[in-house]
């Protein structure tokens, strides 16, 4: 008489149990695993990558429960594989035992069930040791994820038996170099306390993930949790109406400053046109896109600083009304320090020409020692003096002759 015995969820994955009676084969029909209803959109996922690691060394072909190991371990994935959804995240599957050796039977490649599901139903029956292939596929793990972006899970399912402490150190290394992106989890299949105890150590180097044992896994409710758990952060929040963009330059009107904004100009974080030379006119409409810093400019974002100094007859001293344009002056200078000045003097017609020139020249001479002595460099200054052979206005009358008595300031680049 042969007897089979399912416990918890992995009688679910059975889809027909024969039984011997006294002769007499019965055959008893089991109920087909029923996945849990993973609704993923109301979750945040926390899992770029995963990796599984399943044992298949030779103590997994011994049996718990009246079960192979390794058929509990496959129905436990098969389980999570029904249950995980197919998300943007990339899966991979690596066995070890076979005679001390390594596969990966399944990615790294985009998850999807059907290929995964695939994978884990043609792995190789149970041969080999278990401690150092543990570690070895850990390293294996951690080859396979080098170029991966994002978090990782890494789920390791096995007896735990017959180990030494190197699967821990492997784990300690994984977690050392991909540090807060990985987090372990195992799944202790059968009761082995030692093996317990190194699956624990083992979750327990991830920092982040946490160790279960097979048979705690019951129904389909506590498989869904045990997905939630590795795979999504929490309740993803609801999601929010679009904010309105009225002005359709990029920024939202909650949040524009500038809401008005013409159609193709460029704006800055607040939503406001660029005025990328700061003179308060934005750069769409500015005629005199690099004007310096600090400069009076009118609507066209044109400067108009065109400084005149009026003098007396006869004189080079600066009049007094003077002081606020020539302080103007100063200031554009020192805030641009690439800009100079062209300091030209003039005079009205009376004296000798010879006479003029000087007197204008000394006129001109006269702004530039003041721009010095508050700080302007004298090399980025320039002084010419034309007498009265560029009248600004009639030397016929008296105006007009006061009108000439000047000096002009010319700012060049």
């Amino acid at each position: 008489m042969k007897k089979y015995c399912f416990n918890g969820l992995f009688l679910l994955m059975i889809s027909t149990l024969l039984i011997s009676c006294g002769g007499k084969i019965v055959q008893k029909v089991a109920p087909s695993f029923e996945p849990y209803r993973f609704s993923a959109s109301k979750y945040e996922p926390k899992v770029d990558n995963f990796v599984v690691i399943l044992d298949t060394s030779y103590s997994m072909s011994h049996t718990y429960g009246g079960t192979k190991k390794v058929a509990i371990a496959k129905g436990f994935l098969t389980a999570m594989n029904q249950t995980l959804p197919e998300l943007n995240y990339n899966g991979a599957l690596i066995t070890f035992g076979h005679d001390d050796s390594i596969m990966v039977d399944y990615g790294p490649t985009r998850y999807s069930t059907s290929g995964f599901g695939s994978a884990l139903n043609a792995t190789k029956e149970p041969s080999g040791n278990s401690s150092l292939p543990l570690a070895k596929a850990i390293k294996a793990a951690a080859g396979e994820l080098k170029s991966s972006q994002g978090q990782i899970a890494v789920i390791i399912v096995s007896d735990g038996e017959n180990m030494d402490k190197a699967p821990v150190k492997a784990a300690e290394a994984l977690k050392a170099k991909f540090g807060d992106r990985v987090c372990i989890y195992t799944v202790l299949v059968g009761d082995d306390s030692a093996g317990e105890t190194l699956m624990k150590q083992v979750s327990g180097a991830g920092g982040c993930g946490f160790s279960v044992r097979a048979d705690g896994v019951k129904d389909s409710g506590d498989m869904g949790n045990f997905v939630k758990n590795v795979f999504f952060a929490g309740m993803a929040k609801p999601k929010m109406a679009k904010p309105l963009d009225s002005d359709g330059d990029g920024v939202y009107d909650n949040l524009d400053r500038c809401p008005d904004t013409p159609k193709g100009v460029t704006v800055d974080t607040r939503g406001c046109p660029l005025d990328t030379d700061g003179d308060g006119v934005p750069d769409y409409l500015d005629k005199c896109p690099n004007t310096p810093m600090g400069a009076t400019v009118d609507a066209r974002g044109c400067w108009t600083y065109a400084a005149v100094v009026m003098y007396d007859f006869d004189s080079a001293e600066i009049k007094s009304e003077a002081y606020p344009m020539l302080n103007e002056g100063v200031s554009i200078l020192k805030k641009n320090p690439e800009l100079k000045v062209e300091i030209d003097g003039h005079t009205d017609n009376k004296g000798s020409a010879v006479y003029n020139m000087n007197l204008s020249e000394r006129r001109a001479k006269s702004i530039m020692q003041y721009f010095v002595d508050q700080g302007v460099e004298a090399e980025r200054l320039t002084t010419k003096g034309f007498g009265f052979t560029q009248p600004a206005a009639s030397n016929e009358t008296k105006e007009g002759r006061a009108k000439n008595r000047r000096v002009e300031l010319t700012p060049v680049k």
